[in-house]
């Protein structure tokens, strides 16, 4: 899928059209069909159902449920299923792949860097399941005698988490319980040319910025009635040729109200009656 194409899934949790410049994107490994830490794991139809209800949730860290912890969302997710790969359940592996993307923004400048250089990589999902059901007997967790971990001759004992009721989210943790969830690696990775381009754009930003600033405080020098905010609203939308036309235009206007002092100055010329001799 090409970067158009992950633009127009983004965009349909976006208020405004998001373009190339102003998102990151990356992958990320939700949870998948293995035993984990807490000897539990999902059935494979559940991944399929988590799919469909991880698409828009947002991800956050440990588990907090606070707005202010929001930093990405999930806009499209997909079942992988390596079927060379056996599960400790003895079935073929599989696991749920998610898209997610976050704003270019300063706030989020620190965490782009941590996820591409590998500090924040694993998450975990808050989901609520309809049933938990024991490995080795198929009834309902917490109804037999089995004890999750323990082995009943060559069989594990786990829980199979079934029936997806909803999901909530997923988070940034520092210890996963299923070993394998995590980042996995962003799209459109950037060739030499696009970074070049990149930071040429951001120059021709910084300079019309600076152009713009330097033609309000001309203006304002100029004109002691000129309302300071209207006209840097008015300037704030025009280009360049326009800009360097009003530049010089106030430069002129300053230069007569204010003439340069003189940059040399006369030293002794009153007491002795020359003209002619000064000092730089």
């Amino acid at each position: 899928m090409d970067i158009r194409e992950e633009l127009a899934h983004i965009n349909q949790f976006a208020k405004t059209e998001l373009t190339e410049e102003q998102v990151y994107a990356f992958s990320v490994r939700l949870c998948d069909n293995e035993v984990d830490r807490d000897f539990e794991r999902f059935d494979t139809s559940a991944l399929e159902r988590l799919g469909e209800l991880f698409v828009g949730k947002s991800g956050i860290f440990d588990h907090q449920w606070s707005a202010q912890g929001q930093t990405a969302r999930i806009y499209r997710t997909e079942v992988v299923r390596e079927s060379a790969v056996v599960t400790a359940a003895g079935d073929a592996y599989c696991w749920l792949k998610g898209w997610a993307y976050l704003l270019r923004t300063e706030k989020n400048r620190d965490l782009i860097a941590e996820i591409e250089g590998g500090i924040k990589k694993e998450v975990s999902v808050g989901v609520s399941m309809g049933r938990s059901v024991c490995s080795v007997c198929g009834a309902e967790s917490g109804s037999c005698q089995h004890v999750k971990g323990q082995m009943y001759g060559d069989q594990l004992c786990f829980t199979e988490l079934r029936d997806p009721v909803d999901a909530y989210e997923w988070s940034f943790v520092a210890v996963p319980a299923q070993r394998s969830a995590g980042v996995l690696k962003r799209f459109g990775q950037e060739n030499g040319e696009t970074t070049l381009l990149r930071k040429q754009a951001a120059l021709g930003r910084k300079y019309l910025g600076e152009l713009r600033r330097e033609v309000v405080r001309l203006a304002m020098l100029a004109d002691d009635g000129l309302d300071g905010n209207i006209f840097a609203k008015a300037v704030g939308r025009l280009e360049e040729p326009e800009l360097l036309e009003l530049k010089r235009a106030y430069e002129a206007r300053t230069a007569k109200r204010f003439p340069a002092a003189p940059q040399l100055r006369r030293r002794g010329a009153e007491e002795r009656g020359d003209e002619t001799v000064f000092l730089v």
